[in-house]
């Protein structure tokens, strides 16, 4: 992650769980807002989640030999060689990436560090770091 743009540094969220998502996406977001994660079924594979209400959609992108894309079972969607660049493209709505929610807001992890709620989620992530560890 150390190797990508801003962008996916300050919405990467790493391990937590789709309802963890879902509660930041609520109460911080709003229609387009959206952040990254891991995904809990693949492993190496990121969640796309985006906020279009009243429903958190998420996104599973994976790494091919090609690049990064967007995961789409029968369908051969194009392949990036960053994260960044395949999110930028989503933001923009070019290319095979037309068909998922509009993304218009980062949900910037940073701006979450003062509030409570953001306590509560860096006690989570931090906890679910350490149970793989067992």
């Amino acid at each position: 992650m150390e190797r990508e743009g801003m962008l996916v540094r300050s919405i990467y969220y790493g391990r937590i769980g789709s309802g963890a998502t879902e509660r930041l996406l609520e109460r911080f977001g709003h229609d387009g807002s959206f952040l990254l994660r891991d995904s809990e079924t693949v492993q190496g594979g990121y969640c796309l989640c985006v906020r279009k209400a009243p429903f958190v959609h998420t996104y599973r992108i994976v790494r091919s030999a090609e690049g990064w894309c967007l995961q789409d079972l029968g369908v051969r969607l194009q392949s990036f060689r960053t994260l960044e660049t395949l999110i930028e493209s989503c933001r923009r709505g070019t290319g095979s990436n037309v068909g998922i929610a509009p993304l218009t807001n980062p949900l910037d992890k940073t701006q979450l560090q003062h509030t409570s709620f953001g306590q509560e989620f860096i006690y989570m992530e931090m906890c679910n770091s350490s149970s793989s560890v067992y």
